[in-house]
């Protein structure tokens, strides 16, 4: 295949946005959606209990990319983004 003809792809480290993720951890109920739903794989299970007896999602390592997945599918609301640096 010559150059011209080869598929675009995007860069590995594409971002929407530069965002932090917080959560409420005693909000959350256990659900795991935001966890199993994240397509860089940046949240897992923390380990201790809250109060309802779930273990919330942490966040396990940098590779958010702000898509808000995790933001739009929390039926509890207990996880959200916010833009580094506001």
């Amino acid at each position: 295949m010559s150059p011209s003809r080869t598929p675009l792809s995007p860069a590995q480290k594409l971002k929407i946005a530069e965002v932090e993720i917080a959560v409420i951890k005693d909000r959350c109920k256990g659900c795991g959606f935001c966890i199993e739903l994240c397509p860089k794989h940046v949240l897992d299970y923390e380990a201790r209990l809250n109060i309802r007896g779930a273990h919330p999602p942490y966040v396990k390592n940098e590779g958010c990319v702000g898509c808000g997945i995790c933001e739009e599918i929390c039926p509890e609301m207990a996880i959200f983004m916010k833009l580094k640096g506001k």
